[in-house]
């Protein structure tokens, strides 16, 4: 969180117009969503951070937003042109997820006053403009807020406003029940059905509605959405491709920045919705292995669309997207297009922000493993949880529960399914096993401070991808073949300056060792953490196996790849071959 502060997302809105002089401001540039989406992000590092430069900045975005409310209860600019249409809804959705953090994180009370105006006239608006385009497919996001409102200021209108919106929406579920684009999708077929981000978006849409419906069919369509399209268009890092479209399970696709991130926040409700130990697993692989690898180390520059087996960025027409741009997997400030510049900085902070939730039984939960601090008040007593760990790069997580008074409550600890021979101990007590894939229940009195401790192993694993290829996994891990770089600055300015980056060493090994006992094929190697883990300097783990180079010809590095070793240039843990 701190070299993100330090980098793109605590100073956007020093140079980049759509945020310096955004409409929402009051400034002459885009007063649509880009504003929006770098406050939605900024809200939650600033306060995570306990960062008085970022809150300044937050506070006056908000007051600004609540303070120019319109006498309607409109919030932001009434757009005009023929580019938008005069009220917009689409980009009220965002600003209600940045202020209902912003209300959680300071108590502020003008919020749910100024969200339930804002409310009632986009109640009246959509009876006379009902949903479309953009709002159409993300009706989801505005359903959760009004859900945030719901349990604050139960208002009886707010629910026929949700079902009002889901009517007019889109129906995902329907989309998955009949699913028919199991390949690349064509020109033809693009529309925003087919859009990566708009599916990202949509994962946690059956899991938001089955609050209001409690439709069985609507929590099972949650799991139906996700197999489909990891069976179709998945990735080792557990997103799918999308470039900008449903592009298949060639990992040279790529799939845009924003869906990762829309994709880790779909995940996070689906968690807090359905309490399911699946969703954080799949969470914290994107989180720990497709998210850092879409970044320049120092976070000042981003890729728009990022190839698991990426080894090249550079500006060329000989590429294999299907509405991308020549530029769209260069570093830079805003390659191919700026959304993912304004949206990229939610990532890391909701991802914090949800490593632990509450149980509806007064418990508290670890839905991923990071070193954190917890306040909370449980029975009346204060809580307070300290983690200290390495994970994702060790096996070993240390959890200090402290409590004023003595107190009974369940402690969740989510047991990941590759972690074999995982275990829990409390205290002075003999450690147990845990299962994997649950959350494993400690249900105790907790007097004092009590030290919990878990290991969860990390043998080697092999899957099978895209043509036959084989990716290696290590606990939550996916490992990348290091590659030498030359990077070259081809436009902009530091630090967000545009650059290419060419492989100065071959990229095509092929993996050695007996699949059958990856155990014996693959050691891992250890050494502190550095300042920014997911680079190859501070990169805390190393895998070290036998591989084979591979012919020239499809396969050498002079020409564009079209499957090999899973690769991130730069931007996550790098594999050693010896």
């Amino acid at each position: 969180l701190r070299v993100q502060a330090d980098g793109l997302s605590g100073h956007l809105d020093e140079f980049g117009p759509d945020v310096a002089d955004s409409g929402w401001i009051g400034g002459t540039a885009e007063g649509w969503e880009r504003g929006p989406y770098w406050l939605d992000g900024l809200v939650p590092l600033a306060y995570l951070l306990g960062d008085d430069v970022l809150k300044a900045k937050v506070q006056f975005w908000i007051d600004t937003i609540i303070g120019h409310q319109r006498g309607g209860g409109w919030l932001g600019p009434v757009q005009g042109g023929k580019r938008y249409r005069q009220y917009d809804p689409w980009p009220q959705f965002v600003v209600f997820k940045a202020l209902t953090q912003y209300a959680e994180a300071t108590g502020d009370g003008r919020v749910i006053p100024v969200m339930v105006r804002a409310l009632r006239k986009l109640d009246a608006l959509l009876d006379e403009q009902p949903l479309f385009d953009w709002g159409r497919f993300r009706w989801a996001d505005l359903v959760l807020s009004i859900q945030w409102l719901l349990e604050r200021a139960p208002h009886e209108w707010l629910l026929g406003l949700a079902a009002k919106a889901q009517r007019q929406g889109y129906d995902w579920r329907n989309h998955f029940e009949g699913f028919q684009y199991p390949m690349k999708v064509t020109p033809e077929q693009c529309d925003l059905s087919t859009h990566v981000v708009n599916n990202a978006m949509a994962l946690k849409q059956p899991a938001v509605w089955y609050r209001h419906s409690h439709d069985v069919l609507d929590r099972r369509a949650v799991s139906r959405a996700l197999a489909t399209l990891d069976r179709y268009h998945g990735q080792a890092t557990g997103v799918f491709t999308g470039d900008e479209h449903y592009a298949g399970k060639n990992p040279s696709q790529g799939t845009e920045l924003c869906a990762v991130v829309e994709m880790m926040f779909s995940l996070e409700v689906l968690v807090s919705i359905l309490g399911d130990p699946a969703h954080a697993d799949l969470l914290e692989r994107i989180a720990f292995n497709a998210l850092p690898a879409t970044f320049k180390p120092d976070m000042w520059a981003h890729q728009y669309d990022q190839q698991a087996n990426q080894v090249v960025c550079r500006v060329t027409e000989d590429r294999i997207y299907t509405s991308n741009g020549p530029d769209a997997n260069i570093f830079g400030l805003e390659p191919n297009y700026g959304c993912c510049t304004a949206n990229m900085h939610q990532g890391w902070p909701k991802f914090a922000s949800h490593l632990w939730m509450g149980t509806p039984d007064g418990g508290i939960a670890a839905v991923s493993y990071a070193p954190c601090a917890v306040t909370d008040q449980v029975h009346g007593s204060e809580l307070r949880i300290r983690v200290e760990t390495d994970y994702p790069f060790g096996d070993m997580v240390g959890i200090s529960v402290a409590v004023d008074a003595p107190s009974r409550f369940p402690l969740l600890l989510r047991i990941p399914p590759w972690a074999s021979g995982a275990e829990v101990g409390v205290g002075s007590e003999t450690p147990v096993s845990a299962e994997p894939g649950t959350f494993h229940r400690v249900d105790t009195e907790w007097r004092g401070e009590t030290a919990v401790t878990l290991r969860l192993p990390m043998e080697p694993r092999y899957e099978r991808r895209f043509h036959n290829s084989v990716v290696i996994h290590g606990g939550p891990l996916v490992y990348a073949l290091r590659i030498g770089e030359h990077w070259r600055q081809i436009g902009g300015q530091h630090p967000p300056a545009e650059g290419k980056v060419h492989p100065t060493s071959p990229g095509s090994p092929a993996r050695g060792g007996d699949e059958r006992r990856p155990a014996d094929a693959v050691r891992f190697e250890s050494r502190p953490v550095g300042r920014v883990p997911f680079s190859p300097e501070g990169a805390p783990v190393m895998a070290r196996t036998v591989g084979r180079r591979l012919p020239a010809g499809p396969w050498s590095t002079a020409r564009q790849p079209r499957c090999r070793t899973a690769l991130w240039s730069r931007r996550s843990l790098q594999k050693n071959w010896s």
